[in-house]
């Protein structure tokens, strides 16, 4: 069993690379889902700022990697191959990487792919101008408080990190070889 954590910028990839990895067998467990499902029993707005509200708030009622934590251990008692969808906190990267059957994928583009990406999913949570796309991935990219989202460790922290600026053909190929890596482990 190998469980996989998957880290990166907004709109860049993860949740194509969640999908390619599902094709191969693998479950899903989504942070996103983890923090939402707090959200709607507060009756708040799901958007961009209450996930990062309600996230910051969870770490730092429990511990810093307790979103990641939860899900892993929500895996685990699978026995299934699984991918936790999105790592985004250094204390979670540690956590996780005192597991054996643990590797951190990180995925990045050029910020106007992400952005145009981004724009396409339609999410309510994406529906920003640039101005705003960027500011938010400049709060969400670094931070002192040990609670808060600091991509910019994580994805440095990564096993792998995935340039995905191009097509997704591209991305699969990438993929494909990386699975390859992972089955021999």
């Amino acid at each position: 069993m190998i469980i996989v954590g998957i880290t990166g910028t907004l709109g860049a990839g993860k949740g194509t690379i969640v999908d390619l990895l599902k094709e191969k067998g693998f479950l899903h467990f989504s942070a996103r889902d983890f923090i939402v499902e707090t959200i709607e029993k507060e009756g708040m707005i799901v958007d961009r700022d209450s996930m990062t509200i309600i996230g910051n708030r969870l770490r730092q009622e429990h511990t810093p990697s307790y979103i990641i934590e939860s899900l892993y251990y929500r895996a685990r008692e699978t026995g299934k191959n699984s991918i936790i969808e999105s790592v985004r906190n250094p204390m979670e990267v540690e956590f996780l990487r005192k597991k054996e059957d643990f590797i951190l994928i990180a995925v990045d583009a050029d910020i106007r792919t992400r952005y145009e990406r981004i724009l396409q999913r339609k999410s309510s949570t994406d529906n920003v101008s640039f101005e705003t796309f960027k500011e938010n991935e400049e709060r969400e990219m670094q931070s002192s408080d040990i609670n808060a989202q600091n991509l910019r460790a994580c994805i440095e922290k990564a096993d792998i990190v995935i340039d995905n600026s191009l097509t997704i053909e591209d991305l699969k190929e990438k993929i494909e070889k990386i699975w390859k890596k992972i089955e021999k482990r």
